[in-house]
């Protein structure tokens, strides 16, 4: 008996290490038929975070592309492109009390999404919900789609398309969508030169001047963390609670996601709920509107900063034509970023 029990444990163990060989050999077979995509890493960006198990392929990138601007995963008409225009740097073009949508640039160094953090962890993450929650995409009506169907089964070796899929295409997209050819990356890398008042500016958003920096990074321009930067002191909508909506701690009141500044100066409205219809409202609000509260951000009440910046017309329109060197116009023009 003793001898029968160990001959069936040394079969199933065999069972199990051909079955996972067998897993790795039909994954290895999918992949040896990719073209292999090197994802590019702009200079002093830090490294990117891949999944081992979503590598990134030309002909995943190309799926992921196509769904992207596909009606097919929503319900009602609406692609992921219906709020992330590329002529706007992949955010909507809203109009004034409209939430902005924050824009999908540089996400393969997030961790964070959502203006109120309610969705962590990898671009695999989030573009699963976006298909399973946010589209509710109709899994019978895509695995019908004899095209996605040929797709999937050769990007991905699967027969039946899921929401884990479908996100993970999604991913591989998206992580491609990188903005690195501003004026102001070329600026830092020696290849461009700033005006007067754009370098002037570029002081002052980098100083205790303008204190922008210390959310807005170097480069990447958003710390990828959540701030109460000063918009109210009484929290009575909830779309105005911002992170405390996760996490109900009282001291997240009024925290949202640092937004991505590249391409700001193309967009129409500003804040979480777009309240500010220009640059300049913006920098008024900071200026001298910022209103105190419990969970307000210690840098916006630093000594001398108690009632906002205190810029000068001169140096608050400085600062406004560093914020326009900003722009990425290879980025919002580029045919493999568009629509196929």
């Amino acid at each position: 008996m003793k001898y029968r029990i160990i001959t069936m444990l040394l079969g199933l163990l065999l069972l199990y290490a051909c079955s996972k060989s067998d897993s790795v050999t039909n994954t290895d077979s999918i992949t040896s038929t990719l073209t292999e995509y090197q994802i590019k890493r702009p200079v002093r960006f830090p490294e990117m975070y891949i999944p081992n198990d979503n590598k990134p392929y030309k002909e995943r990138i190309t799926l992921g592309r196509m769904l992207y601007y596909d009606p097919i995963l929503s319900n009602d008409g609406r692609s992921c492109s219906s709020c992330h225009l590329q002529t706007m740097g992949f955010t909507i073009a809203g109009s004034a009390g409209s939430m902005p949508v924050l824009p999908h640039v540089n996400l393969g160094w997030n961790t964070n999404y959502m203006w109120n953090g309610s969705k962590k962890g990898t671009l695999e993450d989030v573009m699963i919900f976006e298909t399973e929650e946010f589209f509710a995409t109709d899994l019978n009506r895509i695995n019908n789609n004899e095209k996605y169907v040929q797709l999937f089964r050769q990007s991905y070796g699967i027969d039946k398309i899921t929401h884990k899929y479908i996100g993970y295409a999604l991913a591989q997209f998206t992580r491609t969508l990188i903005s690195d050819n501003t004026k102001y990356d070329r600026y830092m890398n020696g290849t461009d030169v700033y005006t007067y008042n754009e370098e002037m500016g570029r002081k002052i958003f980098f100083s205790e001047k303008g204190d922008c920096f210390h959310c807005h990074v170097t480069l990447i321009t958003t710390d990828n963390d959540f701030h109460n930067n000063g918009l109210d002191s009484i929290y009575t909508a909830d779309k105005d609670k911002g992170l405390y909506n996760v996490t109900k701690s009282v001291n997240d009141l009024g925290k949202f996601k640092t937004p991505n500044l590249r391409n700001v100066a193309l967009r129409k409205t500003f804040m979480h709920d777009g309240r500010f219809t220009s640059l300049e409202e913006v920098i008024d609000f900071y200026n001298s509107k910022v209103k105190k509260s419990a969970s307000v951000d210690p840098v916006m009440l630093k000594p001398g900063k108690e009632n906002g910046l205190q810029l000068s017309t001169i140096e608050k329109s400085q600062l406004i034509a560093f914020l326009k060197t900003l722009t990425d116009s290879t980025f919002i023009s580029a045919v493999e970023f568009s629509k196929p």
